[in-house]
């Protein structure tokens, strides 16, 4: 199964969508959300939510507006990130970021009109699914991208800088900051898509663990890839004094680990009824990965 050739097939199934959508009346803050959410980047959390929405019988083309509304937290987390007060990063995607272009004011606007644009987007899909599903994958949403999420991830995250750190405080750190979003999507598609309760539970292990190595796999690229690869400055968790899995593991002990976090994954969906081959096959993408 050529893995890259499906994610890059929901990836330009995505693009075409964001690219029809209404285009907002200019304007600073506008034009700000623009300029990140537009900037082309591997769309993987929209293209995880539609490869699980298919997984389990749904129409991926039907839950398109949600999938943006996924892809613009996304954005909003990274214009976040970025920001001086934070990881103070000048290129993201291969281009200046939003701070950089639009000032710092504007950028933190910017990240927070896309959240609440997110919001708009998932719940203009209520003509198309049974409203308890819908109420079921918003409260998702919410929780993972929130303090129960992602934003509780980055506060930890920012609480360890200049600290050493132990692996389980690591992992405690991207169980949340990186594996909530991905779990989310995975998750909500296949709760969307009509799936049982344990289908939606299994799912969002997977993707918690599949955030695990998603996570190891960008510190090994941090410390080993390009600006030209990957469309941002290198080496900026060691400039921050970041404990990485690299600096815990060294590049060969944390390629193991994000393997042993993609067997657990699999392990997580192996008594689902359905056909998971796809989902079966993303280790290989996650750990060989260069950008």
């Amino acid at each position: 199964m050529d893995i890259q050739k499906i994610l890059r097939g929901k990836q330009e199934q995505f693009e075409t969508y964001i690219a029809d959508l209404p285009r907002m009346e200019s304007g600073t803050l506008r034009d700000a959300m623009a300029y990140s959410y537009l900037a082309q980047g591997k769309r993987l959390r929209p293209s995880l939510f539609l490869l699980a929405a298919e997984t389990f019988g749904a129409d991926s083309q039907d839950l398109l507006p949600f999938a943006a509304g996924i892809e613009m937290i996304h954005t909003y987390s990274l214009i976040h990130d970025d920001l001086p007060a934070m990881d103070n990063d000048d290129y993201r995607r291969g281009k200046p970021t939003c701070h950089k272009i639009f000032g710092d004011g504007m950028a933190v606007l910017a990240g927070d009109g896309l959240l609440t644009e997110a919001f708009q987007m998932m719940i203009s899909i209520r003509d198309i699914v049974e409203p308890a599903r819908l109420l079921g994958a918003l409260e998702m949403a919410a929780s993972h991208s929130g303090i129960q999420g992602m934003v509780y991830g980055q506060s930890l995250d920012i609480e360890g800088e200049g600290k050493p750190l132990t692996l389980e405080e690591l992992k405690t750190i991207h169980y949340y900051k990186t594996g909530a979003l991905l779990s989310f999507s995975m998750a909500s598609g296949a709760l969307l898509a009509g799936a049982k309760e344990d289908e939606v539970k299994a799912m969002d292990f997977y993707g918690r663990k599949f955030g695990l190595a998603f996570q190891i796999t960008d510190d090994i690229l941090d410390a080993t890839g390009s600006f030209e690869t990957l469309g941002k400055p290198i080496g900026s968790d060691q400039k921050s004094h970041k404990t990485t899995y690299v600096t815990l593991l060294g590049i060969e002990g944390a390629r193991s680990e994000a393997r042993k976090a993609m067997k657990e994954a699999k392990v997580s969906i192996s008594k689902i009824s359905r056909d998971l081959a796809v989902f079966h096959s993303l280790g290989k993408y996650v750990i060989e990965r260069d950008r």
